[in-house]
């Protein structure tokens, strides 16, 4: 029996029939199908429960990805779970804010890191899953029975993933079942999806593209994934012939490009490349017909929403821009509190059964962002021409967006402000050609004698993820100011555009 408003009992009803077929195959290891997928999802829910996790209790991620880990996911929601998934270069510090902001009653992670965790898991168990799916979470799941899913709503929450705030502290994102299923369930008709196509997973499950689109419209479709722990080239030209469809980011389309041996012919099995988490440049969409015949499908969306706006699946795919709102999501542009005309451009406001519950114990920031009618404000700046199309023109946060992933400026400044011999800093994006966005701190030393990029650059290698470190640090004698002294940070993005050209 399903729970019609449970996200994995209707996962796991979506596969029934499928249960012998491979859900997952990998370059180094048997495969999955999708009766041994849902098995291990069973047992971890059991393992959990067993760990002390009870409906709506938070269970933090920061492993590796492997098959075992989206088990862990799909078990922990099973047994009325909220799952916490965190970016693996998160470091110890940043972890410990996460941590201590979402209280989970158990936290999961790699084995290499299990003492520096338990220093600040708090009350949390701390259970170990490494790259090969191995750890103390397997050892406890060996040998458990079925499990049936826990009763949910609509509205229970299913994961908060965090993402950045407008004063540099994470908010996380609350989804619930219905946020996720409605969706997911959108993108795989929307997308065309069925049993009969093999999704190339290249992407991380730390992230909602990665997680909450491919995974999920995966499952609901019955669709085969080859399962590859990230981006890598060979693989995913070696899996493209017998291959039907590829998501990622812009970084993945780039680096392809320059790959010989991407031919009209690899690629002639292929029905739909689809991007997102970043904007594509024109030029990449343009090469990347040139070399394959495709149009690559660019679409939109943010944690708080999963995918609100799709470039449609039949229909011109237009370059540069995110399509149309997705079915059962309204869209509108807004300026100073009024819709604004066609081909003007607004803060873009988004509605519908996609959009989150709020932010997780901020409930002025959500009443800041979530209006009472329902209507989300993205903070991206948009305009939508005479067809309807949608096009993304900037930010009005300073959010940096770079190869998928959030950057927000206050936090990297203010490392950057603390160290001895800076004045001051100012972090901006600026176009590159890989990432979509780079991150550039420019810095004003007060003791240039004894400051250099390089220091910056080393103290802040422990203290932040990778993809949170500036690619290129300029010195500089002073920022640019209006009148009221506030930072130019538009200036200073139009002085540096060009760095990475």
């Amino acid at each position: 029996m399903y729970d019609a408003n449970h996200l994995i009992s209707r996962l796991h009803s979506a596969s029934k029939g499928h249960e012998t077929r491979n859900f997952a195959t990998f370059p180094a290891r048997a495969s999955v199908t999708f009766g041994e997928l849902f098995a291990g999802a069973e047992r971890n829910a059991a393992a959990l429960v067993a760990l002390g996790v009870q409906p709506g209790d938070r269970v933090a991620v920061q492993v590796e990805k492997t098959i075992e880990a989206i088990q862990l996911y799909l078990g922990t929601v099973m047994a009325g779970g909220v799952f916490l998934p965190l970016n693996t270069a998160y470091t110890v510090p940043e972890v410990a804010y996460f941590l201590g902001d979402a209280t989970p009653r158990v936290v999961v992670c790699d084995p290499a890191r299990l003492e520096d965790i338990q220093a600040i898991s708090g009350a949390a168990r701390v259970v170990t899953l490494d790259a090969k799916g191995l750890g103390t979470l397997t050892d406890s799941v060996v040998g458990r029975g079925g499990f049936t899913p826990v009763p949910r709503g609509p509205d229970d929450l299913a994961a908060i993933l965090y993402t950045s705030g407008t004063t540099g502290r994470s908010k996380g994102a609350m989804l619930s079942h219905g946020n996720l299923a409605s969706n997911s369930l959108t993108l795989r008709d929307y997308w065309q999806f069925t049993s009969a196509d093999v999704l190339i997973h290249a992407l991380p499950i730390f992230h909602t593209h990665g997680l909450f689109v491919a995974t999920n419209v995966a499952l609901f479709a019955g669709v085969r994934v080859v399962f590859l722990s990230g981006f890598n080239a060979d693989q995913i030209l070696e899996a493209m012939p017998q291959a039907t469809a590829l998501m990622g980011v812009p970084t993945f389309y780039t680096r392809l490009l320059q790959d010989p041996r991407l031919t009209p012919e690899r690629a002639a099995n292929m029905r739909l490349f689809i991007s997102g988490s970043a904007p594509l440049l024109v030029d990449t969409h343009e090469q990347w017909q040139a070399r394959t015949g495709h149009r690559i499908l660019e679409r939109y969306g943010m944690t708080e929403t999963n995918m609100s706006t799709s470039n449609p699946y039949e229909g011109e795919r237009r370059a540069g821009t995110v399509g149309f709102p997705l079915p059962g999501v309204e869209a509108r542009i807004v300026d100073q509190g009024h819709e604004v005309a066609r081909g003007e451009t607004g803060v873009l406001e988004v509605r519908g059964a996609n959009v989150f519950r709020g932010y997780w114990q901020m409930p002025e920031k959500t009443a800041e962002e979530l209006q009472a009618d329902g209507w989300f404000i993205t903070g991206d700046l948009a305009r939508q021409d005479a067809e309807g199309y949608i096009t993304i023109v900037g930010r009005q946060k300073d959010l940096v967006i770079t190869g998928g992933f959030n950057v927000y400026p206050k936090e990297v400044e203010s490392l950057i402000d603390d160290l001895p011999g800076v004045l001051e800093s100012a972090v901006i994006g600026v176009p590159h050609p890989d990432f979509g966005e780079a991150v550039v701190a420019i810095v004003v030393a007060s003791e240039p004698q004894n400051i250099s990029a390089d220091k910056i650059a080393e103290a802040l290698s422990d203290q932040l993820a990778k993809f949170k470190q500036p690619k290129r640090i300029e010195l500089v004698a002073e920022l640019p100011r209006n009148t009221m002294g506030k930072v130019q940070k538009k200036a200073l993005r139009e002085e540096y555009a060009d760095l990475f050209a």
